[in-house]
């Protein structure tokens, strides 16, 4: 066993509300449609997602402990898989729902960062 891989919970002993958080955030939520359009798992770096590394690093620890991903190391690489089937069977459903309200979106991009004003002296 991998001491670097982080535990991963069950899907059904994590509560409504937690996984409802996750999935709050566009960024998280980006990071689920990939995987659910993917069709073999992700490097972390390899996520088309505008956020630095430590901010990655967080969103993809909000989901693993939501119990929506799972993780394991190829090589160097932190790889992510969606536990699709897993959190069907916990929340039937509810990532369908997801993807579908995704889909239906006027706009579904991630909001941009506004350019810094300059101040009038």
């Amino acid at each position: 066993m991998d001491d670097r891989i982080p535990p991963h919970p069950d899907p059904r002993t994590i509560p409504l509300q937690q996984v409802l958080e996750a999935l709050v955030d566009p960024v998280r939520r980006s990071i689920v449609r990939q995987l659910r359009e993917a069709s073999a798992d992700i490097a972390c770096g390899s996520f088309d997602i505008a956020v630095s590394k430590s901010t990655a690093t967080h969103h993809f620890r909000i989901l693993r402990e939501a119990g929506l991903i799972r993780q394991h190391y190829a090589g160097t690489s932190r790889m992510n898989t969606l536990r699709d089937a897993e959190f069907a069977r916990a929340f039937p459903g509810l990532l369908d729902a997801l993807a579908a309200a995704e889909r239906n979106a006027p706009d579904t991009a991630l909001p941009t960062a506004r350019p810094a004003a300059r101040s009038r002296r």
